[in-house]
């Protein structure tokens, strides 16, 4: 059975962001992610992790403005010394609050000039984490043209290309069904074929991003199918909340970690 991962960015939003951690553990997560951690004490982040018997699955490297519109640094070309000091700054928080993947965004960037620097960028990256964060993959995330307009990452191929050109163990994907489905579908063969080389999975319905529990995915049969190709990672739930975010897990009971 997949272990979920509740998106404490976008679940409980009428919490504190430090009360959702617990909102999480008494709604039976066994883990969380987040997007950014940079405005709070990474120690105080991971006291919470610790007195609730939290995983932390994942969160992002710093991705610029983001409330200005920017969408990550590393394929950004120009801006190479902003990237390095930011992920400095990701591998800081990262050793204290030790999450299981930290993902790496590429920005709204296109053409050649874009695939150079995000190469180059990831080789940088990769090496970083390596050195000061052993059991710690990167991971690069495709997003949909209609939710994020100019990402350079869009498509699992274009992903695959990137990982094989950086060269390192420690890159992988980020396979987010929602957005795979909007951009290529056949989900189930693409877990089946893509399971080795995938370090995180997230979910929610295509096409409203709400609870896994309609729309176009499948998701318990999904589900299924990462179990059979032996997917051992976390999922995680990164959705719009309908309403309240109780009231919506209805989905979640089987799953969830018993008291």
């Amino acid at each position: 059975m997949p272990r979920f991962a509740a998106n404490l960015s976008m679940l409980f939003p009428d919490l504190p962001f430090m009360a959702r951690f617990e909102a999480a553990a008494e709604a039976g997560f066994e883990g969380v992610e987040f997007l950014f951690p940079y405005a709070f004490d990474p120690a105080e982040i991971r006291q919470e992790l610790d007195r609730l018997n939290l995983a932390i699955a994942l969160f992002n490297a710093p991705a610029g403005d983001f409330d200005a519109g920017e969408r990550g640094l590393s394929a950004l070309t120009g801006r190479e010394a902003e990237f390095q000091a930011s992920f400095e700054t990701a591998l800081r928080f990262a050793e204290i609050i030790r999450p299981e993947r930290l993902h790496v965004m590429a920005g709204l960037a296109y053409g050649p000039p874009a695939q150079k620097t995000y190469v180059d960028n990831l080789i940088y990256a990769a090496a970083a984490a390596a050195k000061r964060l052993p059991n710690i993959p990167l991971v690069i995330e495709p997003i949909n043209t209609r939710d994020m307009p100019g990402y350079f990452l869009n498509f699992t191929e274009q992903a695959l290309a990137v990982i094989d050109a950086v060269g390192a163990d420690n890159l992988m994907l980020q396979l987010d069904l929602y957005h795979a489905q909007i951009m290529e579908g056949d989900l189930s063969r693409k877990i089946e074929a893509l399971t080795p080389r995938i370090g995180h999975v997230q979910i929610s319905s295509v096409p409203d991003r709400n609870e896994p529990d309609a729309g176009e995915i499948n998701y318990p049969h999904l589900f299924e199918r990462l179990d059979a190709a032996g997917y051992k990672g976390w999922v995680g739930c990164e959705y719009r909340p309908r309403a309240n975010t109780n009231d919506g897990l209805a989905w979640f009971a089987p799953y969830a970690r018993k008291p």
